[in-house]
Formats: structure tokens, C-alpha cells, sequence
């Protein structure tokens, strides 16, 4: 069973901010050799709200994990979306999607899009705006849901 956690920064746990840091280092940094300053210092900040899905229901299990942030004006960014290789396929990084945008209700979203997974982001609503880019040597678009 794989249950989908949310909570806002200032509830995360060490374990549990250690468990999410880690997956997204095991997959931007690592996996995708970005090597970028991972923690950006908008994890804990007011208004910033974490969802990650956990094996077994052990929250500090974490294999999937995104982030919403507020931005300026009122628009929503969903950012850091990743699956650990041994859930991907699984359906679980829709759910937690699915989960981002029931909390983000009608309020604008932005995100950047890794060009390969606009499909994905599309069938939540988000249309590409914009050119495409490369971000760390990958090729990335904007993206909104309005």
C-alpha cells in the first residue's frame, strides 16, 4: 500500500524532510548528473506545501515526492515532481499529481516541464507557454494551468 502524504513545511519531520531531500538528490543530481545546489531555500518557507507517496505507509519511505510553492501574484508552482525508478509505470506520480491539483483547486499553476513529460503535465490541464529552454543541460518548457 502507497499512501500519499501532504503537509506544509513547517510540519515536515527531520526524517521526513531527509527522506524527501534524498529521493530528489537520488534523482536530479544523481541519476540525471545536475549537479545544481539542490536545497534552493524554498522548502520550508511559508505557504510551501509538500506531497510525497510512501511504501508501506511508513512516511519516511518516500519514492515520490512534488512541491507547491506560492509565488508572487497568487499563482501556484508545482515543482521537484519525481518517482523513484522502482514506482515508475506504476500510476503513482499521476496520483500525487492528482493530489497537488485538488489542493490547488482553481488557482493558476505554473511548472517547467522536462520537454519529454509535457504529455503528462497536459493531461492535468497544463498547456505549454513559450519556448523551450535547457535547464542543467535538459531540455525543459513552461508550462500553466489557468
Amino acid at each position: 500500500m502507497t499512501d500519499i502524504h501532504s503537509c506544509a513545511a513547517d510540519e515536515l519531520t527531520a526524517a521526513q524532510l531527509y527522506a524527501v531531500l534524498r529521493l530528489r538528490v537520488d534523482v536530479f543530481v544523481v541519476e540525471q548528473e545536475c549537479p545544481y545546489p539542490e536545497l534552493d531555500g524554498r522548502d520550508l518557507l511559508p505557504g510551501t506545501r509538500h506531497f510525497w507517496f510512501a511504501d508501506g505507509g511508513d512516511p519516511e519511505e518516500v519514492t515520490g515526492y512534488l512541491r507547491v510553492l506560492r509565488e508572487p501574484g497568487g499563482a501556484l508552482r508545482i515543482g521537484r515532481v519525481c518517482t523513484a525508478t522502482s514506482v515508475r509505470g506504476s500510476g503513482l506520480g499521476a496520483r500525487l499529481m492528482t493530489a497537488a491539483m485538488e489542493y490547488a483547486g482553481e488557482v493558476p499553476c505554473v511548472l517547467e516541464a522536462q520537454t519529454y513529460a509535457q504529455g503528462f503535465y497536459a493531461r492535468f490541464g497544463f498547456v505549454p507557454e513559450g519556448e523551450e529552454y535547457l535547464e542543467d543541460g535538459i531540455p525543459h518548457i513552461t508550462m500553466w494551468r489557468r
